[in-house]
C-alpha cells in the first residue's frame, strides 16, 4: 500500500480521492494527559536542513486539503525524535528493530506525500499512535485488513477512528474472539465519502457497540515522522 492513495477504481467510492526550532519546547503527551517528556533544546539548524529550505516543493497535491498539506512537523530534527523515542515504545516486543527505521521528516515532506522520488518504502505515522493509543510495529493483521479495505494510509485515518480499532480489539480479546476487519467495520461508516482530509469512523446509530473517544484528538497533526522499511523487512509485515 502506498503512503497516500487517490484510487480511480470502482470498487468503492468511498476509496476515491484519499491522501494516503530556535529555541524551543516540546512536549511529549502520555496516556494520562500528563507530560512524559519535556524536551528543551538551543540549536543551530543542522546543514542538511539549512540546505533542504532551498529545494523545490513537491507538485501535484492541490486536491489534499490546505490544513494536511501545509501542516509541516515537529520532527525535522533527528535529535528531537530520537529523544522522545527514548521514552516511547514503538516497536511491539519480540519484533526484530532491524525491520524498520525511524526517521525525521525532511523540510520539504508533507503527511499527504507519496513515495516518488524514494530509493526505500515508507510511511508516515503520528507519534500519538505510539504514546496514547498504544500501536505498535509491525501492525497486526487486523489493522492492516482494516486499513486496506478502507484504503488509506495510517495517518489518514483520524486518530479517534483508531481508538475505535484499539478497544475493539480488546473486547474481542475479553471475549476470546478473533478481531476481523468487516466485523469491524459493519459497525461504522466513514465521513467524508470522498476525503482530501482525514478519514473518521462514524458509529451507525442503530448497531453501536462502542462508545466514542471521550476526548477528541486535536494536537496530533505537526507529530509525524517517517517510518522506513528496511531491505531485511517486509512491507506487508509492517504496514
Amino acid at each position: 500500500m502506498s503512503t497516500f492513495s487517490s484510487s480511480e477504481s470502482t470498487e468503492s467510492e468511498r476509496s476515491k480521492d484519499r491522501w494516503p526550532c530556535d529555541e524551543g519546547t516540546s512536549s511529549v503527551v502520555g496516556t494520562s494527559g500528563m507530560p512524559m517528556e519535556v524536551v528543551r533544546e538551543v540549536r543551530e539548524d543542522p546543514p542538511e536542513e539549512l540546505e533542504e529550505s532551498n529545494w523545490s516543493s513537491k507538485g501535484g497535491y492541490g486536491w489534499v486539503a490546505s490544513d494536511v498539506r501545509d501542516q509541516s512537523s515537529l520532527f525535522r530534527s533527528s535529535r528531537l525524535l530520537n529523544s522522545w523515542l527514548n521514552c516511547t515504545p514503538v516497536i511491539s516486543r519480540g519484533a526484530s528493530r532491524g525491520i524498520v527505521s525511524l526517521e525525521r521528516v525532511s523540510a520539504i515532506d508533507q503527511i499527504c506525500h507519496g513515495q516518488e522520488g524514494a530509493t526505500e518504502k515508507f510511511f508516515y505515522m503520528y507519534m500519538c499512535h505510539f504514546s496514547q493509543l498504544h500501536v505498535r510495529l509491525p501492525l497486526d493483521d487486523f489493522t492492516m485488513g482494516v486499513l486496506q479495505a478502507l484504503n488509506v494510509a495510517p495517518t489518514q485515518l483520524h486518530p479517534n477512528s483508531w481508538a475505535y480499532l484499539q478497544a475493539f480489539c480488546i473486547l474481542c480479546q475479553s471475549l476470546y474472539l478473533e478481531p476481523t476487519p468487516y466485523a469491524f467495520l459493519y459497525f461504522y461508516d466513514t465521513r467524508p465519502r470522498r476525503p482530501t482530509t482525514w478519514l473518521s469512523l462514524i458509529s451507525r446509530p442503530s448497531i453501536s457497540r462502542l462508545d466514542a473517544f471521550s476526548q477528541s484528538f486535536k494536537h496530533f497533526k505537526d507529530g509525524y515522522f517517517k517510518v522506513v522499511v528496511k531491505e531485511g523487512g517486509q512491507a506487508s509485515k509492517c504496514y
